[in-house]
C-alpha cells in the first residue's frame, strides 16, 4: 500500500519516507552535503563517525521493528530473526553512544542521516526489503566495518577497533538470516518481481542521491574528489552467505568502480 504523502519527504526529486521522530538535540540531515564526512583518526572525527554510527543503528532497529509491524504474517522464524535483530541494533547503538561519551562527545552533537529508513521505508514488500536492508546496505557495511576497524588499529585506537568488530560479528548473521530466507523464497516469480522491484528503486535513488562533482560536506570535504573507496569483504562475505560467484562478481565491480556507490549506501 502506498504511503501518504504527508508520511514522505523530496529529496532532491526523490522521494523518500519521512524520517522518524528524534529528539530536539538533534540536528536532521537529508544528504551528505549537510553532514560531516573527514575519514581521519583524530578525536573529534572520531566522535563524528561513532556518532552517526549510533543513530544508523537506531534506524535499523526501526526498520526492522517496521517489518514486523507491516508484515505479521511473514514466517514464525523470519519474524524471531527479526527481532533478535532490533535487540541487537538497539545494543549496537548504545555501545556507540557510550563510546562517543568516552571521548568527551554528547548525543546529538553533530547531524544525523536518516538515509536507510527513507529508502527502505519505500519498499512495500518484505522480501524487497530484506534485499535492499540486510543483502545491500548492512552487506556494505560488513565490508566498511572491517575497513574501519583495521583503520582504528593501526591507529593506535584497539578500544575503538574492537567496538566496530564486535558489532561487525552481529551484522554478520542479519545478512545471513537474510540471504537464507531469500534464497528460498526466490522460487516463487511473485518475489523475484518484488525483489526486483525495490532493487531497481534502490539503485535509482542512491544514484539521484549520489553526490556531485563539487559537493562538499560541511567539515569541507569534497565528497567526490576525496578517495573513500571500500575493499569486498570477502571472508565476511562468505560467512553471511554470499556464494563464491556472487562475491567474485561483487569484486569485479569494485575493481570496476561500480560498487561504490552502494558499499557506502544508506546512512
Amino acid at each position: 500500500m502506498p504511503l501518504d504523502p504527508a508520511d514522505t519527504i523530496v529529496v532532491r526529486g526523490v522521494t523518500l519516507r519521512r524520517d522518524p521522530a528524534r529528539e530536539p538535540c538533534f540536528t536532521v540531515a537529508h544528504h551528505e552535503t549537510e553532514v560531516q564526512s573527514s575519514r581521519d583518526y583524530s578525536v573529534s572525527a572520531t566522535r563524528s563517525m561513532l556518532h552517526r554510527e549510533y543513530n544508523n543503528e537506531v534506524q535499523n532497529a526501526e526498520v526492522a521493528a517496521q517489518s514486523l509491524v507491516d508484515f505479521p504474517d511473514a514466517p514464525w522464524e523470519l519474524r524471531m530473526q527479526l527481532a533478535r535483530q532490533v535487540w541487537d541494533e538497539t545494543r549496537h547503538a548504545r555501545m556507540f553512544l557510550r563510546r562517543v561519551e568516552e571521548l568527551g562527545g554528547r548525543k546529538g552533537e553533530s547531524p544525523i542521516k536518516n538515509g536507510d529508513w527513507g529508502i527502505v521505508g519505500m519498499i512495500d514488500s518484505l522480501p524487497g526489503r530484506l534485499l535492499v536492508q540486510n543483502r545491500l546496505f548492512e552487506g556494505g557495511v560488513m565490508d566498511s566495518f572491517r575497513q574501519v576497524a583495521r583503520g582504528f588499529r593501526d591507529a593506535g585506537d584497539a578500544r575503538t577497533a574492537e567496538l566496530f568488530e564486535a558489532i561487525l560479528a552481529d551484522e554478520i548473521q542479519h545478512v545471513r538470516f537474510a540471504n537464507q530466507f531469500l534464497r528460498e523464497a526466490s522460487r516463487s516469480p511473485r518475489v523475484v518481481m518484488q525483489m526486483a522491484r525495490a532493487m531497481d528503486f534502490a539503485v535509482g535513488t542512491l544514484k539521484a542521491l549520489h553526490p556531485r562533482e563539487g559537493d562538499t560536506s560541511l567539515d569541507g570535504v569534497e565528497l567526490v574528489a576525496v578517495d573513500h573507496s571500500i575493499t569486498v569483504n570477502t571472508e565476511d562475505r562468505a560467512r553471511a552467505g554470499f556464494t563464491p560467484d556472487e562475491i567474485a562478481d561483487l569484486v569485479r565491480q569494485e575493481r570496476s568502480g561500480e560498487m561504490q556507490a552502494f558499499l557506502q549506501a544508506g546512512s
